[in-house]
């Protein structure tokens, strides 16, 4: 996650025992040094510097022993907008083949970088929570450019033998409605 054009390499990382004769008994120390930075003990680091290690040390476990999915609650908090971008780079493209991840958050770019959203809110009236759910792919840019291109090339040639499909008209004004509708709770 430290890589970048900058610094190719990115950062290192050790793992220690606390007590080499007799493992069983002591703990395991972790270091970290961020790329161009001198090597310092993990409580000299800033806070971010402190998450992007801890979150590298449980993706390389990870790639050692996997694990279906991982929930994590507000590990942006103290990630600066670059490191930030790293984490959520890293995650989409994580996830998109090796796990599936739950990021409870408060800060936009996750939004932006997730595949859904799920909104919890109490209702006063009744004294119980709810939830709101948003199907995000739905929306997103890439996918709806190569549709649409997709739509296009396929009308194209249906106009072209000179047939028109009405289902490829409904098709795309069903996709233009927004579908919080079925989302939302009834009022």
């Amino acid at each position: 996650m430290t890589k970048s054009s900058k610094h190719p390499l990115g950062g290192n990382a050790y793992l220690s025992l606390d007590d080499a004769e007799e493992p069983y008994k002591g703990g395991i120390k972790f270091n970290a040094m961020p790329p161009m930075k001198r090597f310092r003990d993990m409580e000299q680091l800033s806070g971010g510097e402190k998450t992007v290690a801890a979150l590298s040390l449980l993706f390389a476990i990870h790639s050692f022993h996997p694990a279906p999915f991982f929930i994590m609650d507000e590990i942006d908090a103290a990630l600066d907008n670059v490191n930030l971008r790293k984490v959520c780079n890293y995650i989409k493209q994580r996830s998109q083949t090796d796990f599936q991840c739950i990021v409870i958050s408060l800060k936009d770019m996750f939004y932006e970088h997730s595949q859904g959203l799920v909104g919890i809110y109490r209702d006063v009236g009744t004294n119980s929570s709810h939830t709101l759910t948003l199907d995000l792919t739905k929306f997103d840019r890439n996918t709806r450019l190569s549709e649409a291109d997709e739509s296009s090339a396929i009308g194209g040639a249906r106009r072209r033998s000179g047939k028109r499909s009405l289902d490829s008209q409904a098709s795309g004004r069903s996709s233009k409605r927004g579908s919080m509708e079925n989302t939302l709770p009834e009022q």
